[in-house]
């Protein structure tokens, strides 16, 4: 039977509320486990070595995007990588760029994505007003619903943020997260708003057409969603009403 591997965590330590503090990096030892996942990992380290450690946690299972951080250089989930993947058994973490920092390992999405929802007015607009709770439903096709559920599969973790060069360089930028929520509310027909609407919102260079399409955000995005395909319709649908300005 092989020994268990020694990992060395190299994680970056930052208290912004601490004037004296200053940003560094320390270094960890811990013994690998079978099927032990950087999340596990971080778990360990503060029950056993330094309380102190700040990160982000909810659901362990990849559903609540809260752990997400750069983990060797690339941002991902910290509960969806395992420490086997990194066999030089060197693994360095950092906060995801991008957002405001709380501090170590945590940063604040929460707020970005709220202030995102508002500047882009990521909710439904009914065509029907009429709110009588005791109306039956309308119906919706099987197919509009698959490709609704595909795009509310985002956690918003904010990991396609941090790997996005356009929303490094331009902070103004709406990033794949705000593009992939506009484009579920123009595939909604009960929404009431036309193209023409989105493009005021997003027709821009901060919106649609500041996209360099690099594929950070395709690459990076713990649940595969389709982040250039939405960016591609939304761009034909820009274009469209552009035409017909």
């Amino acid at each position: 039977m092989s020994q268990a591997r020694q990992l060395t965590f190299s994680i970056f330590r930052y208290d912004p509320q601490d004037p004296n503090d200053k940003p560094k990096m320390m270094r960890y030892l811990i013994t690998e486990t079978p099927g032990m996942t950087v999340f596990i990992a971080l778990n360990k380290l503060r029950e056993t070595q330094d309380p102190s450690l700040q990160f982000d946690f909810v659901c362990r299972a990849g559903i609540c995007g809260s752990c997400a951080m750069v983990i060797n250089g690339k941002p991902t989930l910290a509960c969806r990588t395992l420490t086997a993947n990194f066999p030089s058994a060197e693994i360095s973490l950092m906060p995801l760029p991008g957002f405001e920092l709380i501090g170590d390992l945590s940063v604040n999405t929460g707020k970005f994505m709220r202030e995102l929802a508002e500047r882009l007015q990521l909710w439904l607009k009914p065509n029907d007003t009429d709110m009588d709770i005791h109306r039956i439903e309308a119906p919706m096709a099987p197919e509009e619903a698959a490709k609704l559920y595909e795009l509310e599969r985002c956690v918003e973790c904010g990991v396609c943020v941090s790997a996005c060069a356009t929303k490094q360089m331009r902070d103004t930028f709406v990033g794949a997260v705000g593009l992939m929520k506009i484009a579920r509310f123009e595939l909604d027909s009960r929404d009431s708003r036309t193209s023409d609407d989105f493009y005021h919102v997003i027709g821009n260079q901060d919106g649609v057409f500041g996209c360099m399409t690099l594929l950070g955000c395709q690459d990076a995005c713990p649940k595969d969603l389709p982040h250039m395909q939405q960016i591609a319709y939304l761009r034909r649908k820009m274009s469209i009403s552009v035409s017909n300005i």
